[in-house]
């Protein structure tokens, strides 16, 4: 190795893609030293990624990017219809409503936008060293320390590139699929055999281009086909390789335009972004962390685009790793906190997988009479719901740090509408994140005893009431959505984590009192000594 001093970090993140900048703004925000590390020199600038959440939208609106009204996201406010070879409907998705985060269930983005806005948001922060062109060749995940050896990228900069080394508290591999960080740790995956190829083909039409629907999926047998858009001024759409198909030859883009051609577009009106062949894969890693060392994003699950949930599963292992990490940092909770990481977010994840493989079953059929089959089915449920659009599912964690037995933990927190000192916005934006009890139209502020209030406060927790203009409580429901959704769960205060998630509900204060007990039974503090308290609370 070189003998240049080694850098010094609390957290080294390898790879910086969405997920890994994303972390490392979270961490850099509570002023904890990050060394961001990417192989390549500057951002891939093709597109990847173009769909996302209403939790991922929750997420950028802490950072200001409100996609709502940013140039450089869209929402078309418009179902999402699946239709067979005869363009019949066969499944209506609602993907114009607004989600109860208080965001639109589904926007398009280009992601090479969205990673140049993120990486500016890191590199403005004193406490994020960002390190490009330097690739991650050896780890030793020691007790103490984690040290990380690093090379310069020899496809950037030659092979007799530099070497230099990080020691870090922990170390996170975000480095995708091929991750060097899970391998080195020795983490195995488990592979779904799911494989499928598709042809991505990325274009910018020329001004005027319509789209009606704007987002759909065609279930054709002879060719199933996926048209989105692809952000602001780009669409995109997706072909199934056929089994009788050379790989290689549909990559050509002489093919491209012979696929596209059906759709109105050609050399003389579109641009051609990116023509590239992928396999659909199902696989996630047995163990999301092992001693200082965890991974998140690509490199700990993969799953087919479906669902559009691959990028968003990730940012939410950013966020998830982000409130633990910092705790931990900053002396508040040991670090075996992180072990309700892999707990909670590797079921969450494995659900999408197992979903978006589900929905490739019914796009992918290629026979014509289990096509056939397939639409008949689709349609009988279709009409039997008289054409309504369905909804998307509330999806739990896995087990960890809620209370599992109360309604609506373990999902995202809904978000309406609110008041607060002055200040009227969504939830997030007007009060801000980290741990909340919120007391409907009561006073919060008798609610815990003396040590458990002195608990949450070491948490930098929150207690407040929420209610109607004139009821005299901290936060004002503006458009009484926080009533409506407190009476869906029969609770009459609500306990949120900083990652938006519900730890607990409950109806009465001593339900309260009992989940707040089994909450911070299950936070292993550090810098408070709670064990006595707790016998008493």
């Amino acid at each position: 190795m070189s003998d240049a001093k080694p850098l010094e970090a609390q957290v080294s993140i390898v790879g910086a893609g969405p997920v890994g900048i994303l972390l490392a703004i979270l961490l850099g925000q509570r002023g904890h030293q990050v060394v961001l590390v990417d192989r390549w020199l500057s951002i891939y600038d093709r597109p990847r990624a173009v769909t996302m959440d209403a939790e991922v939208a929750r997420i950028l609106a802490t950072f200001g990017i409100d996609c709502d009204t940013d140039p450089a996201f869209e929402n078309h406010k418009e179902l999402y219809y699946w239709k067979n070879a005869k363009l019949e409907d066969l499944q209506i998705v609602d993907w114009e409503s607004l989600a109860p985060s208080g965001w639109h269930v589904t926007y398009w983005f280009n992601q090479p936008e969205l990673e140049t806005r993120l990486m500016s948001i890191a590199q403005s922060l004193e406490t994020v060293n960002v390190l490009r062109g330097w690739q991650a060749i050896n780890l030793e995940n020691g007790p103490d320390m984690v040290i990380l050896d690093l090379r310069q990228t020899p496809e950037v900069l030659g092979a007799a590139g530099e070497t230099r080394s990080v020691r870090s508290q922990y170390v996170v591999g975000a480095d995708g699929a091929n991750s060097f960080v899970r391998d080195a740790l020795g983490m195995p995956m488990i592979d779904k055999g799911y494989f499928f190829d598709w042809l991505i083909l990325d274009m910018i039409p020329d001004a005027g281009y319509e789209m009606s629907p704007a987002q759909w999926q065609l279930c054709d047998p002879r060719r199933p086909t996926t048209l989105v858009p692809g952000g602001p001024g780009r669409r995109r759409w997706e072909f199934m390789v056929l089994p009788n198909e050379n790989v290689l030859e549909m990559a050509k883009p002489e093919v491209a335009w012979q696929l596209l051609e059906p759709w109105g577009l050609n050399p003389q009106n579109a641009k051609l972004e990116r023509s590239a062949v992928y396999k659909f894969q199902a696989r996630w890693a047995e163990k999301w962390r092992s001693g200082r060392c965890m991974i998140a994003g690509d490199a700990a699950h993969l799953m087919p685009p479906f669902a559009g949930e691959g990028m968003c599963a990730g940012l939410r292992d950013a966020v998830a790793l982000g409130w633990r990490l910092g705790a931990v940092l900053d002396g508040t909770l040991a670090d075996t906190v992180l072990d309700s990481y892999e707990s909670e977010r590797k079921p969450h994840a494995k659900h999408y997988i197992e979903f978006s493989q589900q929905l490739g079953d019914i796009i992918c059929i290629v026979d014509p009479e289990k096509a056939a089959e397939r639409d008949r089915i689709m349609m009988e449920d279709l009409a039997a719901r008289n054409h309504q659009a369905i909804t998307g599912d509330h999806v739990k964690l896995g087990s960890g740090i809620w209370c599992e037995a109360t309604a609506g933990a373990g999902e995202i927190s809904a978000q309406g509408i609110v008041e607060y000192q002055g200040q009227t916005d969504r939830f997030d934006q007007a009060v801000g994140q980290g741990w909340f009890i919120l007391a409907l139209n009561a006073n919060g502020h008798d609610l815990l005893t003396e040590p458990q209030f002195e608990v949450f406060t070491h948490l930098g927790g929150r207690i407040l009431s929420i209610g109607a203009v004139g009821a005299g409580c901290d936060v004002l429901d503006i458009e009484g959505f926080y009533a409506g959704w407190m009476a869906e769960l029969v609770a009459k205060y609500i306990i949120i984590r900083p990652d938006f998630y519900v730890a607990a509900s409950a109806e009465t204060a001593a339900e309260l009192s009992a989940c707040f007990n089994q909450l911070m039974l299950s936070l292993p503090f550090t810098a408070l000594d709670p064990t006595p308290r707790r016998k008493s609370l």
